[in-house]
């Protein structure tokens, strides 16, 4: 692989969510040294419960998700460190001159990078309710939770507007919080919001109830009302992790989004991009899938055989020698792995049969 070339790892992941990590279980298993260097939190993070993960309960928190994804990348191999990259550089020109990924206080030399960064929420002022208590960023997640209970949705948005409708097709009880401050949502939009039974509150919150549980029970307004909610959606935007994106001039779309291919290629060749920082659905499965898609393309674009008959040409036939193209490192921990053919398992089953 080209760690034999000087380079410190092949692939450099920036970002320890569900998409960075899969392109790593990915690229390891695949037979590429990779570093996965995340600086921590993210929105997986914050999940109490995990929704829309097939295979996986309610009762795994995100914290649990990603601890084990985190187990199961190093057990193949892969490198985990909990550390804030600040810099990206190419080497050249080239896409294999390869890149710097640099943190505060070390420096790594690798051929490709994955960006894996996200995005934060942005939160609304309190008073608010606990997140996953009543606090809630994914309609897609957590809209089912909500079905026949009293929901608010908070923003002066076009997304906070749509996202009141929408709510609409799981309860009969959905208000939109503007808080005091005036809507900004098109007139088109008003006129479909007076066509839905939407309940649009104006005044500004003063107080917040909570059950026993931590559960939000009701919002108190400044007028005196109190009204009940079991949850909602605060819809202010979110904040894209993009000093690395910016400092490599990648191109983006209309929506703040890094620009893609079908491959997580981003217009830097040799700069990759999955999750939350692409297009798309912001869920956990989309980004596993984008993680895969990318890790497999990452490895057909660095795999050392077969070779070209221009590279047999320049580099000669493939001899002894030079297979099986994995390092050392990983060959050792696949070889010791329990899902490897000749693993404890099956050697356990070879020395019976004797």
């Amino acid at each position: 692989m080209y760690t034999d070339n000087g380079f410190d790892y092949d692939v450099a992941v920036v970002g320890g969510g569900p998409a960075g990590l899969t392109s790593a279980l990915y690229t390891t298993r695949l037979g590429l040294d990779t570093i996965v260097i995340d600086r921590g939190g993210g929105r997986a993070a914050m999940m109490r419960e995990t929704h829309n993960v097939i295979g996986i309960g309610e009762e795994t928190s995100g914290n649990e998700l990603l601890q084990a994804a985190r187990e199961q990348i190093q057990g193949y191999g892969a490198e985990y460190q909990r550390d804030l990259v600040e810099d990206v550089t190419p080497l050249g020109d080239d896409a294999d001159d390869g890149f710097r990924v640099s943190t505060g206080d070390e420096s790594y030399q690798v051929c490709r990078v994955v960006l894996a960064m996200g995005f934060t929420d942005n939160r609304p002022e309190p008073p608010l309710p606990p997140t996953g208590r009543g606090l809630h960023y994914c309609l897609h997640c957590d809209a089912y939770m909500f079905v026949d209970e009293p929901v608010y949705v908070m923003g002066t948005g076009e997304a906070a507007a749509y996202v009141a409708m929408i709510m609409l097709n799981y309860t009969d009880d959905v208000d939109l919080l503007t808080r005091g401050e005036e809507p900004e949502w098109s007139d088109e939009t008003a006129t479909m919001l007076e066509a839905h039974p939407v309940d649009v509150i104006s005044e500004e919150l003063v107080g917040m109830n909570k059950g026993e549980n931590g559960w939000l029970e009701s919002f108190e307004f400044a007028d005196g009302q109190v009204r009940s909610y079991t949850g909602g959606f605060p819809m202010y935007g979110s904040d894209y992790h993009d000093n690395i994106v910016d400092a490599l001039a990648l191109e983006r779309n209309d929506d703040g989004t890094v620009a893609v291919d079908d491959h997580g290629q981003t217009s830097v060749e040799g700069v990759y991009a999955v999750g939350d920082l692409t297009p798309g659905h912001k869920q956990i499965p989309v980004a596993m899938g984008e993680g895969a898609n990318t890790g497999i393309a990452v490895h057909k674009d660095l795999r050392a055989f077969p070779r070209s008959l221009e590279e047999i040409e320049s580099q000669g036939e493939v001899t002894a020698a030079d297979v099986p193209a994995i390092s050392s490192t990983l060959e050792s921990t696949a070889v010791d792995h329990e899902g490897h053919a000749g693993g404890p398992d099956e050697q356990s089953l070879t020395a019976s049969d004797d």
